[in-house]
């Protein structure tokens, strides 16, 4: 498969915009205004449709609402399930497939206030950027968006980037050991620019992963956030619901994809997932 070079750059030019708005609704409350499109534009050096494909994602997202004749707004906090086991964690096994990387853009840069504060260092501190397109069996399954601290590692090459498992290489190249991670999965649409790179038509549905990973010691090593194709891939967990005899105490919410009142034990939902964790991501 040949890589557009025109859908790449569009694709991680929309990228960088979109991380510019992440930082200005991070700084705000919900119901705040952003600037206008016009002010965004001006102060990013980027084409109006360049903005608006960044701001669709985001308003898709439920991060942003669009208000007619008035201009754009933080949304409302989102309603956040846990899902967790008996010991508060879950393992997940590789997904299934022969999993490659297609690199898209490596560079060493500044963290900036976004990613420094998800990776708890300073804005001006190094950091690895990596953009991949990550191929199943030859075909394109994901655009995946890594940031590694640079003092951990002090060099990523292609070849741990293109082949075999990202976590084990750290490990084994650089003395850098993942206990555990983070990662939220959110229903998006792609834009024209990824529905190339991925594909499949444009506005298609995906997946939005993001994930912080940290080590034994409970250090950030990897903030990852990757875009995956809704027609080709899926979540499937495993529920152990418990006993039916005991009703959990008012208030106290229900697990996810359970209507209230179906779930009636008091202890934690155990399950096991497969498909989301596959060579580091």
């Amino acid at each position: 498969m040949e890589i557009d070079a025109a859908a790449s750059g569009a694709v991680l030019k929309r990228e960088r915009v979109r991380d510019a708005i992440l930082e200005l609704i991070e700084d705000r409350r919900p119901g705040d205004a952003i600037p206008s499109e016009r002010t965004l534009c001006a102060e990013l050096g980027v084409s109006r449709p360049t903005l608006r494909a960044a701001v669709d994602e985001l308003v898709v997202a439920g991060l942003l609402v669009r208000e007619h004749g008035r201009g754009m707004f933080v949304a409302a906090e989102k309603i956040t399930q846990e899902l967790v086991s008996g010991r508060q964690a879950f393992s997940l096994p590789q997904a299934s497939g022969a999993w490659t990387s297609r690199l898209l853009e490596v560079r060493t840069l500044p963290a900036g206030a976004r990613v420094g504060r998800k990776l708890r260092m300073s804005p001006a501190a190094q950091i690895h950027y990596v953009a991949r397109l990550r191929l199943v069996d030859g075909s394109p399954m994901a655009i995946e968006y890594l940031h590694v601290p640079a003092g951990l590692v002090s060099d990523l090459t292609s070849e741990e980037l293109e082949q075999g498992d990202l976590y084990q290489h750290l490990g084994d190249r650089h003395g850098v050991r993942v206990s555990e991670a983070v990662q939220s999965i959110e229903p998006t649409v792609v834009t024209r620019a990824e529905a190339d790179l991925l594909d499949v038509p444009e506005l298609s549905p995906a997946l939005l992963f993001e994930r912080l990973t940290t080590d034994t010691r409970g250090v950030p090593v990897e903030y990852v956030h990757s875009l995956y194709r809704g027609d080709r891939y899926r979540i499937v967990s495993r529920l152990t619901l418990g006993p039916r005899d005991q009703a959990p105490p008012p208030g106290e919410g229900h697990p996810p994809g359970i209507p209230p009142g179906d779930f009636t034990t008091k202890g934690p939902v155990t399950l096991s997932t497969r498909g989301v964790v596959q060579d580091g991501m």
